[in-house]
């Protein structure tokens, strides 16, 4: 289990190695010592909607068009050349 006063857990960019930052700003890498900014991470929430996005996939739909229906029989004479 973490205690709490050894702060962080950290992986050094530089070597690899596992070290806890000890709550210090920057943190410094005990091996090869590289120095970490801690940068701040944003609170992830709930996504905003798009309206422009729903409006614009609707813009680009193409229009539909009257579907024209033949028999099988008149299909098939159109691709063998009616004879």
């Amino acid at each position: 289990m973490a205690k709490p006063e050894l702060g962080t857990k950290r992986l050094c960019a530089s070597c690899a190695t596992r070290f806890y930052d000890l709550n210090h700003s920057p943190a410094e890498c005990p091996k090869c010592g590289a120095v970490f900014e801690a940068a701040a991470v944003p609170a992830r929430g709930r996504p905003e909607a798009r309206p422009q996005a729903r409006e614009t996939e609707e813009a680009a739909a193409p229009e539909q068009t009257e579907a024209e229906f033949v028999s099988l029989e008149e299909a098939d004479e159109e691709v063998h050349g009616g004879g």
